[in-house]
């Protein structure tokens, strides 16, 4: 059993582009994935976004922007809570380092492409040695210049922040605390959405990502203003369960959860889900149903 799961793991990024665009939805790749852009377009046609964490080596970065785009991804989305890589104990604990046959394939050929190995975090490591700790709205707009390819900011938490996202230049805002990872105590993804929301004032779309897990948390996102929700955790789940059919799975159950919610909450399109269909109980937000 452990061996299937090692492959099904192995193949993520493409099981999963090739089971998203089965369900008409979008990937989102990281910089970091196991598989490269070009091997994920390689797989069925589909809507796919590259999550870019910014190097210290601008030529990488416009390099790796380039090929995205090359290889039709649609939107570039801006990892902007990571100029460090936050204190990850059980990456400590585990000294967690890639398995051998595993690399960043994006960066095959260079000598970024292999996490070293460290009495720590592998990981922690290579972040601090390679990620651009000086990234500031100025590179909204130098990412504007080597691409036509839209800019979502990735990891706002604060209206602040989004008027400033949306002065440099931000296509789309996505909430996200990045899993809750990063800095402890930050407020969850669903009690920072609203105040996003407003603060954008439909400027630009605002997207959830993070803490989603049944339809339900889709649906309470949607009338709390955002425009759809980005998942990672029920993905890795199901991809170590089933592979590519344990991903179609999940996709199928969010969409069936969520119709049903909607069904049961009198809405009978996306439009009619409105901020009345929840209440902002932050220790537990609950949907109204309403006839």
């Amino acid at each position: 059993m452990f061996q299937w799961r090692t492959v099904f793991l192995y193949a993520g990024e493409c099981a999963t582009a090739r089971a998203a665009s089965d369900a008409g939805t979008i990937m989102t790749l990281s910089t970091y994935a196991n598989s490269s852009v070009e091997e994920v377009a390689s797989t069925r046609s589909g809507i796919r976004f590259f999550q870019l964490y910014v190097h210290k080596d601008r030529n990488l970065v416009a390099q790796l922007v380039r090929r995205a785009e090359r290889a039709g991804f649609k939107a570039i989305a801006l990892t902007a809570d990571t100029p460090r890589l936050g204190r990850r104990e059980a990456d400590i604990k585990n000294r967690f380092n890639l398995p051998p046959y595993l690399t960043l394939k994006n960066f095959e050929g260079l000598d970024l492409g292999k996490i070293d190995k460290t009495d720590d975090s592998g990981l922690a490591s290579y972040a601090a040695n390679q990620i651009d700790q000086s990234l500031s709205w100025k590179d909204v707009k130098w990412l504007q210049t080597i691409t036509s390819l839209p800019i979502l900011v990735k990891g706002v938490l604060t209206a602040e922040d989004t008027k400033l996202a949306i002065e440099a230049g931000a296509a789309g805002i996505i909430v996200s605390n990045h899993g809750a990872r990063q800095l402890d105590y930050v407020p969850a993804t669903i009690m920072a959405l609203e105040e996003v929301v407003k603060a954008a004032q439909g400027k630009v779309p605002v997207f959830l990502d993070g803490g989603v897990r049944r339809g339900t948390d889709v649906f309470k996102a949607l009338a709390l203003g955002a425009s759809g929700v980005f998942i990672g955790r029920p993905v890795v789940f199901a991809l170590a369960v089933d592979g590519e059919a344990g991903v179609r799975k999940v996709l199928q159950m969010l969409h069936d959860e969520l119709e049903l919610t909607m069904a049961l909450s009198g809405c009978r399109s996306l439009k009619e889900i409105t901020r009345n269909h929840v209440v902002a109980d932050w220790d537990h937000p609950r949907v109204l149903p309403r006839l």
